[in-house]
Order: C-alpha cells, then sequence, then structure tokens
C-alpha cells in the first residue's frame, strides 16, 4: 500500500511539472504499422503536441485521423514537405522496419529527435548508418517496446540488483508471440511489409525475437553474448512463404544462457520473462503480474504490482522527459541506441545461425 501511495504521489508531482512546460512537437512518420494507435489514440495530458503526419497512402490517413478524431491538415506526402511546413522536436517512426534509416537519415542532420518502433533496423548495415548520423548530429536515436513499460521487468531487474534473493543469474527464457499477425487481423498495409524479408528483415525472428534480445541485453547489463544459434521454421508456408514464423535463439554467455522463443503460431498472445537463478526464480508473467520463489521460501508467491511512475509507463512520456532533458538515457537502458545495437547484431547473428544450421560467435 505504501509503495501504491509513493507511486501515485510521483505521478501527481510529474504531472503537474507539465503546466510548467511546453509539449514537445511531435511528427509521426509512416502510419503502416498498426501499433500508431499508440500515439494517435493517446489520452491528451499535455507532455507532447503531435504537429505533422507522413503519410502517403490517403486512404489509410482517412481511415486512421477519423477513428481518432484527428484533422487531415495535418498530413503531408513524404517528410520533406513536412519541414518545409513545420518544425518538430521528435519524429516517431511507424512504417516499415527498412524505412528506420531513411527517417533517421532525414532527422538526424536537422537535430531533430528520433524514437523507432521496435528493432531499431533491418540489419547491422542500417543500424551502423543509423548510429553513425545520431552520433555525428547528436540527437537521441531511440527504440520502443511494450515490454520497456512493464512493472514486472523492472521489478526482476531490480531484485537482480541484490545478488541475493535468487543466487547468481543462470537461465534467462522470454517469451513473445501471438497467433499469427493475419490470423490476429492486422491491416493490411502493415501485413504487407512485415512478411516481407527485406522490409521487415525476416519473420517473427525479427518481430518477436527483438523483445528477447532487447531484455537479455538489459538483464545482463550491455554485454554481447558469446554465440548466438538459432533455429528458424517455417509452420505456416501457405500463409507465410517468405519469412520464417517461428524462431527459437540461443544466447551463451560465460555463466548464463538466454532462450528467446518468438511465435506467430501460439494458441493465444504473450509476452512474459522466466528468470532462474541457482536458489530461486522470478516469473514475469504480463505487465504487473509477477511470480517469485526466492532463497528459502518453500513455495511461489504470487503479487500485483502498480503501474511504472510517469513519464516510465509510456513510450511518448519518456520521449517528451529525454527531449526536455528531464530524464537522461544511459547506455543500458532498454530504449537505447547502445542497447539496440546489440539486439540487431544478435538477430543477424540468428538469421546466419539458421542459415547456415550453426553456432555464430560475435566478436
Amino acid at each position: 500500500m505504501r509503495k501504491l501511495i509513493i507511486v501515485m504521489i510521483t505521478t501527481l508531482l510529474s504531472l503537474q511539472q507539465l503546466s510548467a512546460q511546453e509539449p514537445v512537437k511531435i511528427a509521426v512518420v509512416g502510419l503502416t504499422h498498426s501499433h500508431v494507435n499508440w500515439i494517435l489514440g493517446r489520452e491528451d495530458i499535455g507532455d507532447i503536441e503531435i504537429v505533422g503526419i507522413v503519410e502517403p497512402n490517403t486512404g489509410l490517413a482517412e481511415r486512421y485521423l477519423t477513428r481518432h478524431g484527428l484533422s487531415m491538415d495535418l498530413v503531408f506526402n513524404d517528410m520533406e514537405s513536412l519541414f518545409e511546413k513545420v518544425s518538430p522536436e521528435a519524429v516517431t517512426a511507424f512504417g516499415s522496419i527498412y524505412e528506420h534509416l531513411e527517417v533517421v537519415q532525414a532527422c538526424a542532420p536537422r537535430g531533430i529527435h528520433v524514437m523507432v518502433e521496435k528493432p531499431l533496423a533491418v540489419s547491422m548495415e542500417h543500424a551502423r548508418k543509423m548510429e553513425a548520423l545520431a552520433r555525428e548530429h547528436k540527437i537521441h536515436l531511440l527504440t520502443n517496446y511494450e515490454t520497456t513499460w512493464y512493472a514486472s521487468n523492472h521489478e526482476v531487474k531490480k531484485r537482480l540488483a541484490d545478488h541475493s534473493a535468487i543466487g547468481s543469474l543462470r537461465r534467462v527464457v522470454i517469451n513473445d508471440g501471438h497467433e499469427g499477425p493475419k490470423e490476429i487481423g492486422v491491416n493490411q498495409e502493415f501485413l504487407d511489409w512485415l512478411t516481407d524479408p527485406v522490409l521487415n528483415g525476416g519473420g517473427a525472428v525479427i518481430d518477436f525475437g527483438c523483445y528477447g534480445a532487447n531484455l537479455m541485453t538489459w538483464l545482463m547489463d550491455g554485454q554481447k553474448p558469446l554465440s548466438v544459434t538459432a533455429e528458424l521454421k517455417q509452420i505456416k508456408p501457405d500463409i507465410y512463404p517468405k519469412v520464417d514464423d517461428e524462431a527459437t535463439i540461443l544466447l551463451e554467455y560465460p555463466k548464463t544462457q538466454g532462450v528467446i522463443q518468438a511465435s506467430w503460431n501460439w494458441p493465444f498472445s504473450r509476452k512474459d520473462m522466466e528468470v532462474y537463478g541457482s536458489t530461486g526464480y522470478y516469473i514475469a508473467k504480463n505487465n504487473t503480474h509477477l511470480v517469485s520463489r526466492e532463497t528459502g521460501e518453500s513455495q511461489e508467491e504470487s503479487e500485483t504490482l502498480s503501474q511504472r511512475a510517469y513519464p516510465f509507463d509510456d513510450p511518448f512520456s519518456y520521449l517528451a522527459a529525454v527531449v526536455r532533458g528531464k530524464v537522461k538515457v544511459s547506455a543500458n537502458d532498454l530504449s537505447s541506441l547502445e542497447n539496440n545495437m546489440v539486439v540487431v547484431e544478435i538477430l543477424d547473428a540468428a538469421k546466419e545461425s539458421a542459415k547456415k544450421g550453426e553456432r555464430i560467435y560475435l566478436k
């Protein structure tokens, strides 16, 4: 109860501080990724203002903006047209993963910060170019994952820092997936590039494997795995003929193993994480449900956690806080460029491992 009261007070104080600052001007580039509903349908709490939207597909733009009560006057055909009329402080990218590089190429020289939807890039080639531009022009380049805002994941990380409650970290199993993008009914514009090996970089290995790579890199404090071994499968080639729909990735560390299970074949959606130490374990079942058995306990404990406090409960609140200098991004943060460069390296190695049928050692 005391913890909940502290969270509520912290959130209230943070929201009061918003009234003393101008909202961060944000442009949305691309509407083909259905996660864009997250920002378009977000409650207006005064920390951000959408000043423009880039989407050449007028029909798609009309569908989204009508749904969320926004004016078509916000829409531009391309980024150059947008930048001629408005000056956003930050851009959120909701097009294909392949297009992330183009967004950074347009924004970085203008000093515009960028947040992309997971993962950072389709390949290390793209990621290195994006990293170089971000460093040269001193912009923030962040990557958004739904699981970044899970209170359960952060509670696990906090408890691991104690080095005692479950002993030394031995094994982490991260499960992310659903029935399949077509099966759950994603919009056709999203499905077209999500199932394209060039525009998305792969199938389930990219779409859901990135979550595990992101969380594992975070739990390991930014350490890269020694090696990556992966098996990619096409269980439904009639539906997904060009990309994998099932991926299992093994990450080898000196004293820890990471297991990433990414799927478009599960009977229901799940995003959970199992963390095993030498004397206990934590299972983050969802955003707020945590199951644990720590050293000396005779049975499992189950608890429901409070949501994370503002601005760490929402990607766009976080982006606004970073742009305003209220939050400093550390190299090991889940959204950081450093973490997500490792994520792309892991995903590249996973695809190479599956193709060659062998373990890939990272340099």
